[in-house]
């Protein structure tokens, strides 16, 4: 066994194993560029940290539930008039997320919220936070198949583990009052301790009758809305716009 061989595995036996697997391409590259024992140290460092980054990234990208397709860059805004790119690029330094801030898009069907809001939620991942997409309904069964099972509180820490929960299209049905007991748990466990992406259909006047109860509605609201980034959206509906006869 050569020498670079015997290195190569020693690198894998330390857990280095981007430096492993690319150490004859390294190696030349040093090699080439005459480079010293110092910037070759931090070659095979920068090598093996970039390499441990893309795979969390992409880690972190098949466990949020994101769907593909819906990106920022196919954002159509000649026709969302009420929000702007310039707007949405602000929310791009993510310091929403670091000040534990929450984004809500309220407007009727078809308006672009949900394209929004996964877009912003693969820009997140792209920066290395771990992120989780939910329908409202999907993360209502969840919770309560969670609460049958005498697990809640468990699933709702599971659930408090990502940096960002995307939860989308709250108000297109109705919900149980255990559902919204059990939302109201995870809203008050997350709150300001990790961030929301809410895309709704309902004005947060008539969240009273979505929940079917002020005494729910409120202090949902209170949690959501404070420390809270609110865009409301108009406009032709992208899907019947597409539908429609040049």
């Amino acid at each position: 066994m050569s020498a670079l061989e015997i290195a190569r595995t020693q690198y894998r036996a330390l857990r280095l194993n981007a430096i492993g697997h690319n150490l004859v391409d390294l190696v030349a590259r040093a090699e080439a560029g005459e480079l010293s024992y110092l910037d070759f140290a931090h070659l095979l460092a920068e090598h093996e940290l970039a390499e441990r980054a893309s795979t969390r990234i992409e880690r972190h990208r098949r466990a949020s539930g994101l769907p593909t397709g819906k990106y920022l860059e196919g954002f159509d805004y000649r026709h969302q008039t009420t929000i702007s790119k310039r707007q949405v690029n602000t929310l791009l330094d993510f310091s929403f997320i670091d000040n534990r801030e929450n984004i809500i898009f309220i407007g009727p069907p078809g308006v672009g919220k949900t394209h929004l809001a996964i877009g912003i939620g693969h820009k997140a991942v792209a920066s290395g936070y771990k992120v989780l997409f939910r329908t409202a309904l999907d993360l209502v069964e969840d919770l309560e198949l969670a609460e049958m099972k005498g697990e809640l509180k468990k699933r709702i820490n599971q659930l408090a583990k990502f940096d960002l929960l995307v939860i989308d299209e709250l108000g297109y049905l109705p919900m149980t009052p255990q559902a919204r007991f059990n939302l109201f748990q995870l809203v008050n466990t997350l709150y300001e301790y990790r961030s929301i992406i809410l895309t709704t259909n309902k004005g947060f006047a008539d969240w009273g009758a979505f929940f079917h109860h002020d005494n729910v509605a409120i202090p949902i609201i209170d949690r959501i809305i404070h420390h809270s980034n609110v865009f409301m959206l108009g406009g032709e509906s992208y899907r019947l716009r597409q539908k429609m006869p040049e």
